[in-house]
């Protein structure tokens, strides 16, 4: 085998992994709350802890790489989730198993960039949309099998085999990094760290989220207010750090290109809404309703299904229709999918579940696809790997983001509802009528990037389409 195909084996595999932990801990979050007692705004963190992890070492890959090398770092980090997995399967409290998720995104969140940096160097440009094609596959194959395969481990062994099988898992791109890799270093020296941007950054995000879910509480609700400020304030001195530093850990110039600044807006604003949905709807389908883990799950498949359809549609279509009609109607079918969760209001109704996943997939998948492929048309080429890492943050953030925001509403209205325990048979009704409205809301959320979607610059972009790019073969 080329070498270059090795290296892109390791990484989709480690592609693979991270994106299978985004969404396998969903199908695990009832069982974990029965066994740890604790609400609904607490568990969000079981997500959030990994996700914090994931984009907080994202700007540290290159600048590890060029002092430790690429292989050094892949096996470091593929060891570093291997504990994370291990400690989460075996932990005592909520607050261990948060602690624990955390650990695990820190290792994990350097295998998406460090090895689409290594791998993309190895293909000329005529060659990259195939590897590209390959990409997008795994990201559909993940969140089809990883929630499916969590759901039957749940049922068979419980929510701790959800982690423990990590070890397996992992241990297939660590033994092929350490057997295939090259140990290989960029050729020029790292330029030095900007740490105190790191700290801001990564304290703004801790600071948001934590503040978003104390305000979910009314026992925290003052708390809550302090640390959202706080956060704010935060992120407003970085802003100011950025502009000051020559080399800030994150480029924020760069979302003057109002390209970039819309498609990542748009990201934040629908597949970050559908991970917050996610994880409700699978709260509501098992507490709720006693859909069996594994059946929830299953789910997953006709949301990959619409995601597929999406693809093709977009690469079909993106370069004659332009990203306007993409993104309107993928925000317009997301929207269908919510509002068609209202329908469902006990455990048998698999068909129409199974309809409303898919729309979700496809409209997701259209915005998701749409705004990546419009993102970078007018970036420099100097400055791509930069705009990489503001993306990739910004991708985690929405999810983050997402999660958060749901559970903050989900639990205020169940407060609303006098409801301790929405599993309990007496508050059934009250609970339907909790989760329906928090599908409502997230059908309403899709308002803003419909509109969003009608603004962008379409006659531009499909000028950028068909102008010849230097460099290219």
């Amino acid at each position: 085998m080329e070498y270059r195909k090795r290296v892109a084996a390791v990484y989709l595999l480690g592609f693979f992994i991270d994106l299978a932990n985004l969404f396998v801990g969903n199908v695990a979050f009832p069982d974990i709350a029965r066994a740890f007692h604790r609400d609904v705004a607490e568990l969000a963190w079981v997500g959030t802890a990994y996700i914090l992890g994931l984009t907080a070492v994202i700007p540290l890959g290159n600048w590890l790489a060029a002092r430790w090398g690429g292989k050094r770092v892949f096996v470091a980090s593929l060891l570093l989730f291997m504990a994370g997995s291990a400690g989460a399967a075996q932990a005592g409290s909520l607050g261990a198993l948060i602690a624990w998720r955390a650990l695990q995104g820190l290792g994990g969140g350097l295998l998406i960039p460090l090895g689409q940096t290594m791998t993309y160097r190895l293909y000329r440009p005529a060659e990259r949309p195939g590897l590209t094609a390959l990409i997008l596959l795994v990201s559909q194959l993940a969140p089809a099998l990883s929630p499916t395969l969590g759901g039957l481990a749940l049922d068979a062994l419980g929510w701790r085999w959800i982690f423990w099988l990590n070890l397996p898992l992992a241990a297939v791109p660590l033994t092929l990094a350490l057997r295939w890799l090259r140990d290989e270093r960029e050729p020029e020296p790292a330029a030095g760290l900007d740490w105190l941007g790191l700290l801001l950054g990564s304290l703004t995000l801790l600071l948001v989220l934590q503040g978003l879910g104390d305000l979910a509480q009314p026992s925290t609700w003052a708390r809550g207010g302090a640390l959202l400020a706080a956060g704010l304030a935060l992120g407003a001195a970085y802003t100011r750090h950025s502009r000051r530093h020559p080399q800030p850990i994150l480029r924020l110039e760069l979302l003057r290109d109002p390209l970039l600044r819309m498609s990542m807006l748009m990201y934040l604003l629908v597949p970050g809404v559908f991970m917050g949905v996610s994880l409700v709807a699978m709260l509501y389908l098992q507490q709720v309703l006693g859909v069996p883990a594994s059946i929830a799950g299953l789910l997953m498949l006709p949301w990959s299904l619409g995601s597929f359809a999406a693809i093709a549609l977009t690469g079909r279509g993106y370069r004659r229709l332009g990203p306007r009609p993409l993104l309107m109607a993928g925000a317009l079918a997301q929207g269908i999918g919510f509002l068609s969760l209202l329908a469902i209001d006990r455990s048998g109704q698999l068909s129409w579940l199974a309809g409303s996943y898919a729309l979700m997939g496809l409209g997701g998948t259209l915005c998701s696809s749409a705004s990546q492929s419009t993102a970078f048309l007018r970036v420099e080429p100097v400055r791509m790997g930069e705009a990489s890492a503001l993306w990739n943050i910004n991708r985690q953030v929405s999810f983050c983001v997402g999660m958060a925001l749901a559970c903050v509403l989900l639990n205020l209205l169940l407060a609303g509802q006098g409801i301790a325990d929405p599993a309990a048979p007496a508050a059934r009704e009250l609970s339907v009528r909790a989760f329906h409205l928090c599908f409502l809301a997230a059908a309403l959320a899709m308002l803003p990037p419909l509109w969003l979607g009608s603004r962008i610059g379409n006659a531009e972009v499909l000028r950028l389409l068909n102008r010849p790019r230097m460099g290219e073969a």
